[in-house]
């Protein structure tokens, strides 16, 4: 009877070397894997060449299969392969002789032919050779011990090379992980010879130095069809129960939790065919940070064929915030219609500000019709990952320069000088055809810096953000055996990430500079560290004021260019070209330089936006008006809070309840105070970033 493994894996999707975007195969493991997986066939060679000793007469092992594989890396290091021969067996020990023989022992057994019947004559390898090892078990106090008993290395035929020895049938193994790979690219179009070559260019070996023969590829193809077909009939059928099953489950966490949301679609044969829920802390958090969200759609699941999204956000100390995720049956524009409508309904019509998505021209598409006045950046972190696949073969040894040319492209100050760049970097490495160089430049106004720089990203933009949630995908993309298991774990994941935690620690003071002193009792650790650093490095710049009142900002050493930092004395406000705040909502250094100019000790309120501030865990909003009017309001309303949290902290019970209470309070009051019309006289700003 065929079956099926149950195990569920979830594989992160990458784009295939062999030139199509949207042909996906399976990746799973970090750099560090993948390396120790390309080292695979080396170390098992490198262990070989370590000195054996030969078997001999009175020699013991543990097991019948320690003896064999004893007895077989001895054969590969001396040119030949074994194989079992005879075995007997008795009431008592149940096995107790095992005899092991040279490849080549024995004579083929002559064939019968029927008449009519055309056999292909094919010469045998055996050739009577005599090497052996025979084997015998006794158990003494109750330990099973294997003796060898008799052993010959005689061969009666030429031993073989390294390098022929390992394409002996015995060694020529294809690997479990292996196996899978083949199996998905072929299941994907891909012709045997280039499935051989994908293999060779993952695991970073010379071609022809696989553990396996192109033949075997296609033998292990063709007998693995049927298995395939019946596992298809088998995996269809789990996946309908599995993905009804989650319904109901969904229907069951409804009925317990109000607040939970999901919501489902079904294809013209009744079937569930996408899935979207998210739960109440996740709704709650995004009304406090829903400037920018990521929507991750790298993993998908080999068992159930489905992609899995997530929304996926950052706090005030840098943390990453579950906002809600989905299970899709394809990556279609109208999947991704589907997923964005039921998220913004999710989230009681808000929409983000920014979204940040991986490279997908159909998600794309899909962002422009439902989220039109969202900023679209798509990572260039994931864009980076692409190209050693996309053109490390085509350009061969001029990769490298490329990658260099490309990185300064995509750091180009103004568009024009994008444009003119890209158009000399194209035939300068020959790409005017590349399909890949193509895709990018259609996509250029959503990753390149010169198009979104000053789009708010609250440094989420970078690899530091894409490490940490790899490893928070990681933990729910376990060793999941359905999706029963898959979406509690997601829920486990979800609540550890809303479990109080241990603030990262303030840095000691640096500079002695009064802004740094009052910043810091302002913003968390996170935002305060990286204001910081761009506090410290303002004292390297120097500023030189324009006639119209703006500053020219510049390294002492010009290692970054000038900046030019507009500064308004009449409202308090400043604006530099790089754009820093207006990306991350942290001052840059050029700004910084002109406020210490302008001997200011406290950075005006506008400039610690709410998402950064220490209260922004139970604050929703910040005023940006006249301060005078609203400091004793303020000041009673902080001393209250510090209070609450002081009498919470006590007791488990005490702080448990008040987390769920004053969540829920704050936020009634906080949908109520939207719905109120706005006042001249008390003008409250509820901008979460300068841009919005």
């Amino acid at each position: 009877m065929t079956t099926i493994s149950s195990k569920n894996i979830w594989m992160r999707r990458q784009q295939c070397p062999c030139g199509d975007w949207k042909c996906y195969v399976s990746y799973e493991g970090d750099a560090e894997e993948t390396s120790m997986a390309s080292q695979l066939v080396k170390s098992e060679t490198n262990s070989l060449s370590e000195a054996m000793v030969a078997p001999y007469v009175g020699m013991v092992f543990k097991s019948d299969d320690e003896a064999f594989e004893y007895y077989s890396n001895f054969a590969r290091k001396n040119g030949f392969s074994i194989r079992k021969e005879r075995s007997r067996l008795s009431p008592q020990l149940g096995i107790y002789k095992r005899d092991f023989v040279c490849y080549r022992s024995g004579f083929a057994p002559l064939r019968k032919k029927l008449s009519g019947e055309h056999h292909r004559d094919r010469k045998s390898v055996r050739c009577g050779c005599d090497a052996k090892m025979h084997l015998s078990k006794e158990v003494v106090q109750d330990v099973t011990q294997w003796f060898v008993v008799q052993f010959s290395n005689v061969h009666n035929h030429e031993l073989l090379e390294d390098d022929q020895v390992r394409l002996l049938p015995a060694y020529r193994k294809i690997h479990e992980a292996d196996q899978e790979r083949i199996l998905l690219l072929s299941k994907a179009g891909f012709p045997i010879h280039r499935i051989v070559k994908v293999l060779e260019l993952e695991k970073g070996i010379q071609g022809g130095q696989l553990p396996f023969l192109e033949r075997d590829v296609r033998n292990f193809v063709q007998n693995r069809k049927k298995i395939v077909q019946e596992n298809d009939a088998l995996l269809t059928e789990k996946r309908e129960n599995d993905t009804m099953e989650l319904l109901d489950i969904c229907k069951a966490t409804k009925e317990a939790d109000e607040e939970f949301v999901y919501d489902f679609t079904m294809d013209e044969n009744n079937k569930v065919e996408n899935i979207a829920w998210s739960y109440s802390d996740s709704i709650n958090a995004y009304s406090m940070f829903s400037d920018i969200v990521y929507f991750d759609t790298s993993y998908r699941s080999i068992t159930y064929g489905m992609i899995f999204g997530a929304w996926l956000g950052i706090d005030n100390n840098g943390r990453i915030i579950l906002f809600g995720c989905a299970l899709l049956q394809d990556e279609t524009v109208g999947s991704f219609v589907w997923v964005l409508q039921t998220f913004v309904r999710f989230m009681k019509g808000r929409c983000p500000q920014t979204i940040l998505t991986d490279l997908d021209p159909g998600l794309r598409d899909a962002i422009q019709s439902e989220l039109p006045s969202t900023k679209h950046v798509m990572s260039i972190c994931n864009i980076l990952s692409k190209l050693s696949s996309w053109f490390s073969l085509p350009l061969g040894s001029q990769f490298s320069e490329f990658k260099s040319e490309f990185d300064a492209l995509y750091h180009v100050e103004s568009a024009e000088d994008f444009e003119l760049r890209w158009s000399q970097m194209v035939p300068m490495f020959g790409l005017g055809s590349d399909k890949h160089i193509a895709l990018l430049y259609s996509l250029r106004m959503s990753w390149a810096l010169s198009y979104t720089r000053g789009y708010f990203l609250a440094r989420m933009a970078t690899t530091a953000y894409s490490k940490s949630v790899d490893a928070f995908l990681k933990g729910i993309f376990g060793a999941q055996t359905c999706l029963r298991s898959f979406f509690e774990q997601v829920g486990i994941s979800n609540n550890l990430q809303n479990q109080p935690r241990q603030q990262m620690p303030y840095t000691h003071i640096k500079t002695l500079i009064p802004i740094e002193e009052h910043s810091r009792k302002i913003l968390t650790p996170f935002a305060f560290n990286s204001f910081q650093h761009e506090l410290v490095l303002a004292m390297q710049y120097a500023a030189s004021e324009m006639a119209n009142g703006s500053y020219l900002v510049r390294h002492f050493k010009k290692m970054d260019g000038e900046r030019l930092v507009i500064w308004i004395p009449e409202d308090e406000q400043i604006h530099c070209s790089c754009k820093e705040f207006e990306s991350s909502g942290i001052l840059c250094r050029h700004a910084l330089r002109v406020f210490i100019l302008k001997n200011y000790f406290q950075l005006p309120e506008r400039y610690f936006l709410t998402r950064w501030r220490q209260e922004s865990s139970f604050v929703c909003f910040y005023d940006q008006g006249p301060q005078q009017n609203h400091d004793e309001w303020f000041q009673e309303f902080q001393s209250l809070t510090k209070t609450l949290f002081a009498e919470s902290s006590i007791t488990k019970e005490r702080s448990d309840y008040i987390r769920t209470e004053l969540t829920k309070e704050l936020t009634r009051l906080l949908n109520e105070v939207r719905d109120m019309p706005e006042s001249d006289e008390l003008a409250m700003d509820f901008t979460l970033s300068p841009t919005e």
